[in-house]
């Protein structure tokens, strides 16, 4: 994987001298930059994980179903689709060919028997733990090579991160926020 360059956040103009332009709106260099850095953190941790781990080819609509799964199980495909704000006939087709890898059950659902519901198979458990394993031992040791204040830089930076997603969310009309 080739190393992207860094942008410069230190320049006139930038996030980090950037000022609002409106009263109470959002810095548009912050934003661009921080969409920047989400994007290819997400596209260097999908692509080192491939690298590393072949046998990862799960899509990831399919990691993040699996994800709200591991949380909310059972679920109805109207839930996961609201959760992930996809369509209803998108989910199902995931869902479908996830049923068809054995990650996945469908069954009736206990509180209207003219439901269906769809629950983690102990495969798809096993799935979704070795993916989170994998994907937390690469950004461990990307971690490691950091320097003690870009770490620190990380940890602090966490909390807010969250809260960002929050408030995406919100504006998204969602409920409480994944963690």
């Amino acid at each position: 994987m080739s190393a992207q360059p860094r942008p410069d956040v230190s320049t006139p103009g930038s996030a980090a001298q950037a000022g609002s332009d409106r009263a109470g709106s959002v810095r548009a260099p912050e934003a661009r930059l921080l969409t920047e850095a989400v994007t290819r953190l997400r596209r260097a941790l999908r692509s080192s994980i491939r690298t590393d781990y072949p046998w990862e080819t799960l899509p990831m609509a399919q990691v993040e179903l699996l994800q709200v799964l591991g949380e909310h199980s059972p679920a109805r495909i109207s839930d996961l689709a609201a959760r992930r704000r996809l369509a209803p006939s998108t989910v199902s087709g995931l869902i479908g060919q996830m049923i068809s890898a054995g990650l996945v059950a469908r069954d009736v659902d206990a509180a209207d028997r003219r439901a269906s519901v769809v629950t983690l198979t102990d495969a798809g458990r096993e799935k979704l733990v070795a993916w989170t394993t994998a994907h937390e031992r690469r950004i461990d040791a990307a971690l490691g090579a950091l320097d003690d204040d870009a770490r620190e830089a990380i940890g602090n930076a966490l909390p807010a991160l969250f809260r960002l997603a929050e408030n995406l969310g919100a504006e998204a009309g969602e409920g409480t926020p994944e963690r």
